[in-house]
């Protein structure tokens, strides 16, 4: 079992508009993307649990072959800048993914 970081050279996440955030997964290489996209492992199944969300806020996905990174889209708990919000920007909010592994 690989942890993410084993795998990746960056993992973060970024507001996509007050309502959104982006968590962006850039794979080490072209074969470790190619491995964990065909192992079907990082799934929204996973990032729902990750999370602690429904599978329903796990709104897309993309793998993004030019930069060997996969997006994911899900809406921000407490929108940009609202009272109670302690991340304005959204770049923390990658961290439940930093204890995932995967089987390549």
């Amino acid at each position: 079992m690989k942890n993410i970081l084993d795998i990746a050279r960056v993992v973060r996440s970024k507001n996509s508009g007050p309502y959104e955030l982006v968590l962006d997964v850039m794979l080490k290489d072209r074969a470790l993307f190619d491995a964990l996209r065909a192992s079907g492992q990082f799934s929204p199944e996973r990032v729902a649990k990750a999370y602690g969300v429904g599978l329903d806020e796990i709104r897309n996905i993309v793998w993004f072959e030019p930069a060997n990174a996969v997006k994911v889209v899900m809406p921000r708990r407490i929108v940009s800048g609202a009272p109670g919000d302690s991340d304005v920007y959204g770049a923390q909010q990658h961290a439940p993914l930093l204890g995932m592994t995967f089987d390549l």
